[in-house]
């Protein structure tokens, strides 16, 4: 607002104001600054919701939708979340004494809270927080405490607090319950005294303009961060990015004044892998150990690659599955003698059917012929077993070919190192540094978790597509899971020309 006087040149801005909700509670006590960015920087590219991100909410919401099932004569409030109209519903609710109200809505302290159960009880209420998790974490009883703040504080006299969570040791379709139910109501009681400081506290935040905070564990706590790159330093050599070292001592290092990898003082102590990515990052160039000709040597004859991908639903959808339990629905498969011809074949199930019969025998027709088949990380090994537990007729077939798995990340991770891996042994770290190959250059979806929810939106969701989206869809999940195994044709091709004696084909 620009003064009143002429000449004045200053400009006073009114200060921000914004109210808390449960999660932007949980954010603000991991970092004042996410708190203020998340608020007024709402369409911030950070915040942008992926397909993979969008699957996980619409799961969350499914359980959420089970869990008022367990709860008879409850009735929800139904109103969006920024309608006015849910608080005088809640009392509404409330006041007809109905057994529980889900999605109670309560603001106090400038705090919002919609409570997901919200259950009558020895003439009082329990405060029922549903998660997706098979656990109880310390976010959801942060979670929980919020909330039963601001019902105390809008008058309801909450006795009983409890997380319910998806049960780890359900197996579909039961008998045992899908649902666990945990009493937090001592850990909750513990945590209610600094509440009204830090509401007051984040409050003060969402007032003034971004604040400046330091880098520290808490950007890679259980919360994770969207902004953590707009606050760490850049840089593949940058001592935040040594491989395995945990984050207190790469803090330490930080704030001793050393921000480089190479300017590690002389006798820190490092493991091998670790000083192996020191000497890269000293010398500017890919270091290769001796042993990388004997690890590559079972590497030799018809040689398979594979790769699975595959969906985790949070309520299991196949017999013998537990919640979010991955299950290979697609797999690729290259195959040939090194540096080819290789041919290759590829599998994707198709929507509304349990694949993992087909699957699995045709997994085992591909593969029958290679003397070894080769994976990157043992995720396809996992698969394998399971497999084994799901289509039993096919067990003494998927061993054998189990027998015959080699694991490529270990070729790597004890041998090489490139300064471009920036401490990362993903394949999407490892062959652009080696072999110049993108998968942003390549492929249109960006990794495995989005090629996940692409691939429950095709087998669970595919009426809600047209037959040229579909067609589309497939295309997609095909092209990214050939990539993964054309990838680790491509990057042995290039380690055996690193060890020297093999001609390494383009």
């Amino acid at each position: 607002m620009q003064g009143g006087g002429k000449g004045d040149d200053v400009t006073v801005v009114p200060k921000r104001s914004s109210r808390l909700s449960k999660s932007r509670f949980v954010k603000g006590r991991q970092c004042p600054k996410r708190l203020w960015l998340e608020t007024y920087e709402p369409d911030a590219p950070e915040l942008v919701v992926d397909d993979a991100l969008q699957d996980i909410f619409d799961q969350g919401t499914e359980v959420g939708r089970l869990a008022r099932e367990r709860f008879p004569g409850g009735v929800l409030v139904e109103e969006q979340h920024d309608d006015p109209r849910r608080l005088p519903r809640t009392r509404e609710l409330l006041a007809a004494a109905v057994p529980a109200i889900f999605e109670a809505t309560f603001v106090e302290d400038d705090t919002y809270a919609a409570i997901d159960v919200l259950l009558r009880e020895n003439g009082g209420f329990a405060l029922i927080e549903v998660k997706s998790g098979t656990s109880v974490k310390d976010k959801y009883v942060l979670d929980a405490a919020i909330q039963t703040h601001v019902a105390r504080r809008a008058g309801l006299d909450v006795g009983r607090v409890e997380i319910m969570h998806l049960n780890g040791e359900y197996v579909h379709p039961g008998p045992a319950d899908l649902f666990v139910r945990q009493d937090v109501t001592e850990r909750v009681r513990a945590l209610l005294p600094q509440i009204p400081s830090e509401i007051a506290a984040q409050l003060e935040v969402l007032a003034g303009d971004e604040p400046t905070v330091a880098i520290g564990p808490h950007c890679r706590d259980d919360n994770g961060c969207p902004f953590i790159e707009r606050c760490w330093p850049g840089g593949a050599g940058h001592v935040l990015r040594i491989h395995g070292l945990g984050y207190a001592k790469r803090f330490e290092l930080l704030a001793a004044g050393i921000p480089a990898i190479a300017a590690l003082p002389p006798g820190y102590r490092l493991n091998g892998v670790q000083a192996r990515q020191h000497r890269a990052c000293v010398s500017g160039e890919v270091v290769v150990e001796p042993g990388l000709r004997d690890a590559l040597a079972p590497y030799a004859g018809v040689l398979g690659f594979l790769d699975f991908e595959s969906v985790g639903r949070a309520i299991p959808v196949w017999d013998g599955t537990r919640p979010w339990e991955q299950i290979g629905v697609q797999f690729s498969y290259h195959e040939g003698k090194l540096g080819g011809p290789y041919r290759h074949e590829e599998f994707l199930a198709a929507p509304g059917t349990d694949p993992r019969g087909e699957v699995a025998r045709r997994l085992v027709a591909a593969t029958r012929l290679a003397d070894r088949v080769v994976m990157y990380t043992p995720f396809e090994k996992t698969q394998i077993r399971k497999m084994q537990r799901f289509v039993p007729e096919l067990a003494d077939e998927l061993g054998r070919l189990e027998a015959r798995l080699l694991d490529l990340e270990k070729v790597v991770h004890r041998t090489v190192y490139h300064p471009a891996f920036a401490g990362s042994f993903s394949i999407k770290s490892v062959l652009p540094a080696l072999c110049g190959i993108a998968y942003k250059d390549t492929v249109e979806i960006a990794d495995g978790g989005e090629a996940s929810a692409e691939l429950a939106r095709l087998l669970f969701y595919s009426g809600t597509l047209s037959p040229a989206e579909r067609a589309a869809l497939e295309k997609r999940l095909l092209e990214y899971c050939k990539l993964d195994t054309l990838a680790m044709v491509k990057l042995l091709e290039r380690l055996k020309g690193m060890a020297g004696g093999w001609h390494c084909w383009a």
